[in-house]
């Protein structure tokens, strides 16, 4: 009951946040959804419900999916082309990272070498999630946004092996090297081959039901949606990376959905809108999650001398890892100096950094010393976020402003619906047909006043429903007038290249409304 209290809290959160979010259209969801998290911790009556942080439970039933969706919105083509700058980005740069942050937490500060390296192995995954939220606004190059991109997609497998190899050299006093690049070979390429084949098996298997009689469109959706959450796990009941495993099982699916577009349309169609919503809200929860842990973890440490400790540690292990990625990025990408720094800033961390530290509580781990991770690591993610919003206005240039968009989209949506109902009004048909019809397409302009549509809802109570007949000319005339809007936008799709996108969007609209009003019609018998 509790764990279901505590969703609930978190999935309301998530959708305040999204709603707030188009109220204020100039801050990033993720800094409003932190904000409703720390609002959450500050109202007892409202925290006290949300149940105790699982690192284990967070990872797969969040993260996996989030990046199993990501991994299904990535060509595996576009991987295959970049596999030795993501097998570099994920081993060497990760390693890099690792070893310059532990020895310099450890010059600075009096932890002993294996915590030092505890908090360097959790500082290297970065979150292509987090790094959306400090772009809002700005475009992201697109050569630098491929590599952040598939770096955070790959980057978590390589953080956990090394994490692993830390806490065995902090329990036992020695590191096993051998042991560690075993653990790491099997963990990583028994992933990608446990995730390719699986996910193989379960595309065949949909796409067999989709040629028979007995595919179930409610049926394919779920085993689809629940796909990351059983692989993920059955992925770490057998010792493989199970992020690994439903990043490449999403890379699969990539092309499933290139190449059975048509076969049952509404599924995909269907899968893609589900796939959205799921992914936004997701999204939204992390970082609900992330406002709620950071303020809990403040509240639980008083200002002193370990304060200063665990800042001065957070602050060395943002500062190595930029300069160790700037760095890399000039050398081994060839990045010139801008790119450099987007590389290197755009390196966000978020909910996976928080997870792995959170995952110490399962080892034996002196708790002044899992006090100092979680401090220390919600410093390293507090400044990830904040220096590249700030500096990212200086570096990226501008998306067109959202005031703009939406004065431009409105006078095209308006033109468009005006070109529809004059095709209307020259067509012969019935007054109430072409009554009904016209204010239908009038509700396109998204511009009707509530009392219109309650003297409209009246008109639908107090008269008959439409014949047979009349639904027939009431289908084919939203048919004319919503072909008139696609002719109208395609025209202007070409016209206006800046808008092009936003246009698309409204001609997809247009499809999605024409789906709803045409269908088979048949006569009442009573209609001679």
């Amino acid at each position: 009951m509790g764990m279901m209290v505590s969703s609930f809290i978190l999935i309301l959160a998530a959708v305040i946040s999204i709603f707030l979010s188009q109220v204020f259209t100039k801050i990033s969801v993720s800094y409003i959804s932190m904000i409703i998290g720390a609002i959450i911790f500050l109202i007892p009556s409202i925290g006290r419900n949300i149940q105790s942080f699982n690192s284990d439970i967070f990872i797969g039933i969040i993260v996996a999916p989030l990046l199993f969706f990501e991994g299904q919105a990535t060509r595996l083509n576009s991987v295959g082309k970049e596999i030795k700058h993501i097998i570099q980005m994920t081993v060497v740069l990760v390693v890099l990272c690792l070893i310059f942050s532990g020895f310099g937490i450890w010059a600075v500060s009096p932890v002993i070498l294996p915590l030092a390296f505890i908090l360097a192995a959790i500082s290297t995954p970065t979150d292509a999630t987090a790094m959306e939220s400090v772009t809002n606004g700005l475009k992201m190059p697109k050569s630098e946004g491929v590599y952040l991109k598939m770096e955070s997609l790959f980057n978590d497998a390589s953080g956990i092996i090394l994490l692993n190899m830390a806490i065995l050299w902090y329990v036992n006093g020695y590191i096993n090297y051998s042991e560690t690049i075993v653990d790491f070979l099997i963990s990583a390429v028994g992933g990608m081959i446990f995730g390719f084949s699986a996910a193989w098996v379960m595309v065949l298997f949909r796409q067999v039901l989709l040629r028979t009689s007995y595919s179930s469109l409610n049926a394919q959706l779920l085993l689809y949606i629940v796909t990351p959450l059983i692989l993920y796990y059955a992925a770490e009941a057998i010792h493989v990376s199970g992020i690994i495993t439903v990043v490449c099982a999403g890379l699969v699916h990539n092309a499933e959905a290139q190449r059975s577009r048509f076969i049952n349309a509404p599924q995909i169609h269907l899968g893609f809108d589900l796939v959205s919503m799921i992914t936004e809200i997701l999204n939204s929860i992390v970082f609900v999650i992330l406002g709620f842990m950071f303020l809990q973890i403040i509240s639980k440490e008083k200002l002193s001398y370990n304060s200063l400790n665990w800042i001065m540690i957070g602050i060395t292990m943002y500062l190595i890892n930029i300069v160790t990625r700037y760095i890399y990025g000039r050398l081994r990408l060839k990045f010139n100096n801008r790119s450099g720094w987007i590389f290197s800033l755009g390196g966000v961390h978020g909910a996976v950094t928080l997870a792995l530290a959170y995952t110490l509580a399962e080892y034996h781990v002196k708790a002044e010393d899992f006090n100092l991770v979680l401090f220390s690591e919600s410093i390293l993610i507090i400044l990830s976020l904040i220096v590249p919003t700030i500096v990212f206005r200086f570096l990226l240039k501008k998306d067109v402003a959202e005031s703009e968009i939406e004065v431009e989209v409105d006078k095209i949506r308006i033109n468009m619906v005006h070109k529809a109902i004059d095709t209307v009004e020259k067509m012969y048909l019935p007054d109430n047909v072409k009554k009904s019809v016209i204010f239908d397409l009038m509700s396109q302009k998204q511009k009707t006043r509530t009392r219109d549509f309650v003297k409209a809802w009246l008109d639908v109570v107090r008269h008959p429903e439409f014949t047979g007949a009349e639904k027939e000319l009431e289908m084919r005339a939203f048919m004319n007038a919503l072909a008139q809007e696609r002719e109208y936008l395609d025209m202007i799709s070409q016209s206006e290249v800046k808008y092009q996108s936003y246009v698309f969007d409204l001609y997809n609209e247009v499809l999605m409304a024409e789906s709803l009003v045409i269908g088979p019609t048949v006569l009442d018998e009573n209609d001679d």
